[in-house]
Parts: C-alpha cells; structure tokens; sequence
C-alpha cells in the first residue's frame, strides 16, 4: 500500500477509478461537490507549504487564487486557438500559465513582506489580498463587478475530475519530494527556529519566499480549476472569507500533513452540504451551527489537527509494525 502511495502514476490510476464510480453512481449535485472538493484540496495542500511546513501564516491566499482565475478565464476567451479536441491540453497550459502569474504575484509580495513576522505577515497577506479583489472590481476589461461570464470548461463531469485529479497529484508529489530536499529541510529549519536557522547560514527569508512563490503556483492553478468548473467569476468569489477557508482547512487536517489537508478539504466542502437536507426536517437552518460546532470538538479533540504532522503513510507503518507486534 506504502508503495501505491508513493507512486504517482498508481496513485493517478486509483483515483481515475473512483471517478468512474462518481461518474455513473451519483448525480450532477454529487459531482459538482466533487470538483469542489479537488479545487480545496490544491488550496489546502498549497497553503500548508507555507503555514504548516515553513511556520508562516498567510491571509491572503484568495487573490492568488483570483489571479489564476481571472488569467485563465481572459485566456480561455480570447487565446483559445485550438480545436475542441484539444481542449484538455489548452486548459492545461492556460493552468500553467495562471500559476505562473499567481507565482510572479506571490513573488513580488513575498519579496518585502516575508521579512515580517507573525501577526504583521498576516495583515499584510491579508492586504494583499483585498487589493487583488478591489482591483478587479475596477478592471472592466474582464468584468468588473459584473464578473467573467461565459468561460469555457470541460464537456462532461469525468474529464474535468481527471484534469483535477491530475493537478493534485502533481501538487502533492511535488510538495512531497520538495520537503524531502534541503529546500524542505530549511523551510522546516525556518519553522522550528528561525534565529537558529540564520546562525547556521540558511537564508531564511530566501527559504520563506521560495515557499511563498511555490505555494502561489498551485492556488493559481486552483483558480484555474475553478473558473473551468464554474464558467463564471466574480471579485466576491474570492473574498477575506475565502483565504479563511483555506486556514481552516490547514489547521483541521494538521499543519504540515498533506494527506490531512485533503480529508479536512472534503470535511469542509461536504459537510455543509450534507447538512442541507436538515433544514426540511427541522425548518431552521442550522448546518452552519453544526458546522461551527463540529470543526470546536474536532480541534478540542486533535490540537494538533486530523493528522497532526502525519501522512497516511505513518499511519500504515504503525499498523504493520502492530500487526506484526501481536
């Protein structure tokens, strides 16, 4: 199991699989929760590269994600040159291309503003953020308030699953042998003691926006997913709320777990949704309540979240090493 896991192309297999079962088991409102789930899923993982494994604390993880959006949904419109049949591999450069210019993004305020430190690098994110999404309120060229309409997006449910599903896989190796670099090694160096990092040498704002940069990527790319998924964009899209979301999902699943990340992206995204069906019986809506509560037991239960700094992968070697124990 330990080596399916680590492989990419198995791991690709299994997952293509599991869409055929959402594929021709459950409805449109199923699968459309689905790709909403793959596109937290790149959120979660890509903020926990700079929250959880290099111990900083970005707000404003939205405006990367309207930035990959908004490039994708302009270039989708107006460079889209290609046949139809060559859909998926267009909108795989377009996704590219919209990480790329989250990156440049992340770059550019990672430079000046990973010197801070704590609560000033999160107003600052959080700044960030807000910038992006009034800034594009007045771009009127790509909808202003009125938002991007008519983007175009993959024609049935399973292609846009496997476009997903292939852009987590590459997030998440890619992540995985990053953190078991020397890159990883100062990203973790900067998040367990930065004084003591710089006194061996390491550039830790250097380490900081490297992370920060490559974070950036996959929620540019995330955007992409989303505007592909949705066919419409609009600044409130991608509000203060939004960079909050991916928080929480970083923190529930454990900071600094990948595989924690993904099951607190489909805790989050599903469970709302599943709750719906309470306000017919009760006649209240209370699934926000629920919700609420739901994420305070689960991190008076896991301080340190789902998996805490775990992956799967741990999980399965203590089982075997008990089996075999007993």
């Amino acid at each position: 199991m330990i080596r399916a896991f680590k492989n990419p192309l198995l791991s690709l297999i299994a997952t293509l699989i599991l869409g055929l079962v959402f594929q021709f088991g459950f409805d449109e409102y199923i699968q459309l929760m689905v790709l909403f789930v793959t596109v937290n899923c790149l959120m979660a993982m890509s903020l926990n590269l700079v929250n959880g494994y290099t111990g900083q604390f970005s707000l404003g993880h939205a405006g990367f994600m309207a930035i990959g959006a908004y490039f994708t949904a302009y270039a989708s419109v107006n460079w889209n040159f290609l046949p139809e049949q060559f859909q998926g591999i267009t909108f795989f450069v377009f996704a590219i291309g919209s990480g790329l210019a989250a990156a440049l993004a992340g770059f550019l305020v990672g430079l000046p503003s990973l010197r801070l430190k704590g609560d000033y690098l999160a107003i600052v994110t959080l700044g960030f953020g807000e910038i992006i999404r009034v800034t594009l309120l007045n771009m009127d060229f790509l909808g202003g308030p009125r938002g991007f309409a008519n983007i175009p997006g993959f024609s049935n449910f399973y292609m846009s699953y496997a476009f997903a599903v292939l852009w987590i896989l590459i997030c998440f190796f890619t992540i995985w042998r990053v953190m078991k670099s020397s890159w990883g090694r100062g990203f973790l160096s900067v998040r367990e003691d930065e004084i003591a990092a710089e006194s061996s040498g390491i550039n830790t704002t250097g380490m900081k926006v490297r992370a920060f940069v490559l974070s950036s990527f996959f929620a540019g790319v995330a955007g992409a997913l989303f505007a592909h998924f949705t066919n419409f964009i609009n600044p409130s899209s991608f509000t203060f709320l939004q960079s909050v979301n991916a928080v929480i999902m970083v923190v529930l699943g454990g900071m600094g777990s990948m595989t924690g990340s993904i099951i607190a992206a489909i805790f989050v995204t599903a469970l709302p949704e599943a709750l719906r069906p309470l306000q017919e019986v009760t006649g209240v809506d209370l699934r926000m309540v629920i919700y609420s509560l739901s994420l305070v037991l689960v991190m008076i239960l896991r301080p340190k979240g789902i998996m805490g700094e775990l992956e799967i992968t741990d999980l399965w070697r203590k089982y075997v090493r008990r089996s075999a124990g007993s």
